[in-house]
């Protein structure tokens, strides 16, 4: 069995019930998931700070901030991105089912709680979101920034590097914060109307020139297109041209090498902890290293060359 398959899942349960935390961890726990828990909203962004869960289950009515506004804020956390968030309400009407699925939610499930249910909720939910983290780690691998829009040119989603790029200089809510300008919505809206692929057009992100690419169109409404930036940092160049690495493997090598952990490094490129892990395991392979020190070391010597020369 691979290491990924011996990997307990983690599950969040936010709610101040007693009871309702005693039920779902006692459950949990009998499957084989590790049960994190949290009275309320700040709790769980507290905790999410330390550790990546791979399923929220979250009570809707809390006191303090609600459900709805800590599935919001956990949102803006790109590293959770993809992690889907079950609520949990006694609440059946229609408008808090939908306050759910605009917050961030995935699904919901009413209280008392059907533990069958519930379970059966989770593999699903756990398994698209092994689905879509496996796709979009494929694309972000290739080094190209992708993300889709909708027909408004705002985001709906983006590889890691690429949401992580986008966000503004003040907050990590790119799905919130970035939208297409003027000028590439015009770009965007010919392109559509004219019913074929337009030419990549020059334009400025976060004051980098970039040539944005149409790709296609993935559903009703998302339209995928790709950044290319002009200036990719030497230094990452020069790791990958010499030691033979991926452009995401030279990034986290760049960033190793100038002191960064490897949380650090991964909240700086959007990544998960255990994905830079994997990431550095093949560093050190390539470099025939065996730990961060050395390849340090080995980055440090190649990038002194660079600036001697």
């Amino acid at each position: 069995m691979s290491s990924d398959q011996k990997k307990r899942d983690v599950a969040l349960v936010v709610d101040d019930s007693p009871e309702t935390l005693r039920l779902l961890t006692d459950a949990l726990d009998g499957v084989g998931i590790t049960v994190m828990v949290a009275l309320d909203g700040m709790a769980a962004i507290r905790i999410v700070e330390q550790i990546t869960p791979d399923v929220i289950l979250l009570d809707a009515i809390m006191p303090g901030i609600d459900g709805f506004e800590t599935c919001r804020r956990l949102k803006r956390n790109a590293i959770l991105t993809n992690v889907p968030v079950i609520f949990m309400t006694g609440l059946s009407e229609t408008e808090h089912t939908v306050r759910g699925l605009e917050a961030g939610g995935v699904d919901y499930v009413t209280k008392p709680i059907v533990i069958e249910e519930m379970l059966a909720r989770i593999r699903v939910h756990l398994t698209n979101a092994r689905l879509a983290n496996s796709a979009r780690a494929a694309l972000d691998m290739s080094g190209h920034f992708l993300f889709a829009v909708n027909e408004e040119g705002k985001l709906i989603w983006a590889t890691p590097q690429t949401h992580k790029f986008l966000a503004s200089q003040d907050t990590n809510d790119a799905q919130e914060a970035f939208s297409l300008g003027p000028a590439q919505m015009q770009w965007l809206a010919q392109m559509r109307h004219d019913g074929r692929v337009a030419s990549p057009i020059r334009s400025r992100f976060r004051n980098q020139a970039a040539t944005l690419s149409y790709l296609g169109i993935l559903g009703p409404g998302e339209i995928l297109l790709r950044l290319t930036l002009d200036n990719v940092p030497p230094t990452q160049t020069e790791l990958r041209k010499v030691l033979g690495l991926t452009s995401r493997e030279s990034e986290v090598l760049s960033w190793l090498s100038k002191g960064k952990t490897n949380r650090d490094i991964a909240q700086i490129l959007g990544l998960s902890p255990r994905t830079i892990d994997k990431h550095l395991e093949q560093i050190y392979a390539k470099l025939g290293v065996e730990n961060r020190t050395s390849a340090a070391a080995v980055a440090a010597k190649i990038l002194g060359k660079e600036s001697e020369g």
